[in-house]
């Protein structure tokens, strides 16, 4: 069984906990790597042989936001295939477009219910190998998610 690695940025130690703690009841083959702003998250893919197959970035992170290290991530040659999940408490209608002009793949309102989480974080990482925009799709209609086809 392969490993499946997803990067997570997001400051709130809470929010990131439970997002890993949902990947590891889903999949004990997920590889959950944290960093803590944008900056980190940059130097974390430098130093990493293997990229990881989605990357989720909150909005508002300290030292480099989500906006920037999106913004980073699709002006390298070497990353800018990566599936880019943007995440935030916010449902601004402008912070989803301006996700999707940027290059995000979709963009993810933080759930408080932790099966919530787990449900769509369980459809998005069962069907990494596949191709996530048709499974995705399907969920198009769910509160949490908004995709950008």
């Amino acid at each position: 069984m392969s490993k499946k690695i997803i990067l997570l940025a997001d400051d709130d130690r809470d929010d990131a906990e439970m997002f890993c703690e949902a990947l590891a009841d889903i999949d004990e083959s997920i590889i959950c790597h944290c960093a803590e702003n944008g900056d980190q998250a940059l130097k974390m893919l430098n130093s990493h042989d293997k990229t990881p197959e989605v990357v989720f970035l909150d909005l508002n992170m300290p030292i480099m936001n989500g906006w920037e290290c999106l913004k980073r991530l699709k002006s390298e040659e070497r990353y800018k295939d990566i599936p880019v999940i943007m995440i935030s408490t916010s449902s601004h209608k402008n912070d989803m477009e301006a996700a999707g002009n940027l290059g995000a793949f979709c963009y993810f309102v933080k759930p408080n219910n932790f099966n919530d989480l787990k449900q769509v974080l369980g459809l998005i990482t069962s069907n990494l190998e596949n191709g996530l925009k048709e499974p995705l799709s399907n969920l198009e209609k769910n509160q949490y998610l908004h995709l950008f086809l």
